[in-house]
């Protein structure tokens, strides 16, 4: 009897593994078939895998770890977890840290300058680490100054493309905003990116139609962007963008400013990181006039060399992660640093649906342009809103900050609405709040129906692929009753700053943990 228990458990553990493989793989964007050829295997084997119908050497779970980027497979120290004992009731007062995705887009534009670039506060996460590594591994000098996390960059007088980490590269998706200030220093030069090469396809043509103006060709071909530069081609009439992107306009905001004339951007993002990055180029001595617009005009440098000074903003969407703690736990907090405006609709929504909070005067914050406030929360009484809740480019509901509704909506009285019709497949992970209690009904892949009050119960889970859901689970978990566990926490370390050291100054009770 014995023996056929632990043969159930084998099965049991290969079927976890391979779903967790499959996920993740998912999350990627790539195929069985892809897959396979990153692993050197057949199409046929990942299938088995993924099914759980097949023996793998450690040697083969750690390949696979590496080609998806995911701890869930990872061998040697293994990945981190977190233990969380709820309910918990929060009180106290935190900062919220600088945006993750303006210091990804700091980092990348600092190529633009021969002098030496020093960033205030940086947000100290595995994303950026990863772009540390690759800026490091071309020749710039990079160093942590103190342990308020400002940053030191200093670039080389040739960057040595030849010996990219390709490592590094691989595991950092914001390797493609590298093209913008690459395109003015060489004429030919290769990087490399996650995924197979269709997914590099596809994601590289929004960019493409920004920077081909400016003479860059790229194409997408096993795992690298090949890129070429013709110098005699220049814009000569607006670059219209045919998607709304933050990075895509980054990458035509720092392709213009080392572009002597002026270069008109139509469609640009006015998110907040896009800012960030107009507010640095402004003081490299680059004229970007229609910040916070849909219509950049820029006027570019043949050459910046100047040492610079800049402190990025904070991050709105860390901020609404700590609203939506305060909110799950009906938690008293004061959430410091809350650059308004990007959090405006997110809390009009709230306060129809309930939320009551108190909110100091503005303040500006260290660029000196963004707009802070201090904000209370009060443990309130919640109901579902009257319309379904969607996202929309700023000033409207922050896509990243969609799926805190999602846990949000399981507390509220009545049925909520998600439409997510950004992502594919996002809104899917939103449905693991099933077994911590939740009613989220998945209509489609980009819509999901909630139906509360939840009365959350700890379990066991293993964190989504995806970040902002990943979070989702954590924040529920907080208001749990009972322990749960949340393994394989890496995609968290990737976007959040000792978040969960942060939450237990507030009270919380969690745990990190590795297995033995």
């Amino acid at each position: 009897m014995a023996d056929m228990t632990e043969g159930y458990k084998t099965e049991g553990y290969k079927n976890r593994i391979g779903n967790l493989i499959r996920d993740a793989r998912k999350h990627r964007g790539l195929t069985q078939h892809q897959l396979a050829d990153l692993l050197g295997t057949s199409q046929s084997a990942v299938n088995r895998i993924e099914k759980g119908h097949q023996n793998m050497s450690l040697e083969m779970l750690a390949r696979i770890g590496a080609a998806l980027d995911s701890e869930i497979v990872a061998v040697g120290a293994g990945p981190t977890h977190l233990r969380v004992t709820g309910p918990t009731t929060l009180s106290g007062e935190i900062d919220v840290k600088t945006s993750k995705n303006a210091g990804v887009a700091l980092l990348c534009a600092s190529l633009l300058n021969r002098g030496r670039t020093t960033l205030r506060k940086v947000a100290r996460i595995e994303e950026v680490n990863r772009l540390l590594e690759v800026l490091n591994s071309l020749g710039v000098q990079t160093r942590w100054l103190n342990d308020d996390n400002d940053l030191e960059i200093v670039p080389p007088r040739d960057l040595d493309l030849h010996h990219i980490d390709e490592t590094a590269a691989r595991r950092t998706r914001s390797i493609i905003m590298f093209l913008g200030p690459l395109l003015h220093r060489v004429d030919t030069f290769e990087l490399p990116y996650a995924g197979g090469c269709d997914l590099g396809t596809r994601t590289v043509e929004p960019h493409m139609a920004a920077l081909r103006p400016f003479g860059l060709e790229v194409k997408a071909t096993d795992g690298s962007y090949h890129a070429q530069v013709n110098r005699a081609i220049e814009p000569v009439r607006p670059i219209v963008l045919t998607e709304r992107g933050d990075t895509v306009t980054e990458n035509a905001l720092m392709a213009a400013a080392l572009h002597p004339g002026t270069t008109v951007i139509r469609n640009a993002s006015s998110n907040y990181m896009v800012q960030d990055l107009c507010f640095y180029l402004q003081r490299l001595g680059v004229t970007v006039d229609g910040i916070g617009t849909t219509t950049l005009s820029v006027t570019g440098l043949a050459e910046i060399d100047v040492d610079v000074d800049y402190a990025p903003s904070e991050d709105p969407i860390e901020a609404m992660s700590l609203v939506a703690a305060a909110i799950v736990t009906k938690s008293q907090i004061t959430i410091r640093r809350v650059p308004i405006e990007f959090m405006e609709i997110e809390l009009a929504l709230l306060e129809e649906m309930g939320l009551q909070y108190d909110r100091s005067e503005e303040y500006v914050a260290l660029n000196g342009r963004t707009r802070l406030v201090d904000i209370t929360t009060k443990p309130s009484e919640l109901h579902a809103p009257l319309d379904k809740i969607h996202p929309m480019p700023f000033p409207g509901l922050n896509i990243d900050n969609l799926p805190f509704f999602a846990v949000i909506a399981a507390v509220a009285e009545g049925q909520t609405l998600l439409h997510d019709w950004v992502y594919e497949n996002r809104a899917i992970y939103l449905t693991d709040l099933n077994k911590l209690g939740a009613r989220v009904k998945l209509l489609d892949p980009h819509r999901v129906m909630i139906e509360g009050p939840t009365s959350f119960s700890g379990t066991e889970l293993v964190c989504p692929p995806a970040l902002r859901p990943a979070v989702v689970i954590l924040l529920a978990m907080l208001a749990s009753k009972g322990t749960s566990v949340l393994r394989s926490t890496y995609v968290i370390h990737r976007g959040y700053e000792d978040l969960a050291e942060r939450l237990n100054h507030l009270g919380a009770n969690i745990e990190t943990f590795r297995d033995i």
